[in-house]
């Protein structure tokens, strides 16, 4: 499926692991429970500017496809939320996937983006 010209092509790859705070933390033990609760590829969590925490796992229908990164912003935003403060992706893929950084983007242009394994071991961490 070709990316629309409004999604990033480019896919972000991590810098070496940012020491994750205990709030991190959290959001990669949600993105992990998404991801197995339904065995999705991956799974997401997002924490906004109130601190609520939005988890979601990636979709594929035949008339659907999200990752789960846009569906936890969405989910976010759908809620009221305007910022993010942080976002984690549990993927077995090595780069973050350009749709999803450019969901996040849109709310923030500085919240990290941490990318961990299925095992929550983070492998790196997107600021830009």
């Amino acid at each position: 499926m070709p990316e629309s010209a409004a999604v990033p092509a480019a896919r972000p790859t991590p810098s070496d692991p940012a020491e994750l705070s205990a709030e991190d933390g959290k959001l990669v033990v949600l993105a992990r429970g998404a991801r197995g609760r339904v065995g999705a590829v991956e799974g997401a969590a997002v924490r906004d500017q109130d601190g609520r925490t939005y988890a979601a796992a990636s979709v594929a229908l035949p008339s659907l496809t999200i990752t789960a990164l846009q569906l936890a912003v969405a989910s976010a935003v759908a809620a009221g939320a305007t910022r993010l403060e942080a976002a984690v992706v549990v993927t077995e893929a090595s780069t973050l996937d350009g749709a999803g950084h450019a969901a996040v983007r849109d709310l923030s242009a500085d919240a990290p983006i941490h990318v961990a394994a299925p095992d929550g071991t983070v492998l790196g961490t997107v600021v830009e």
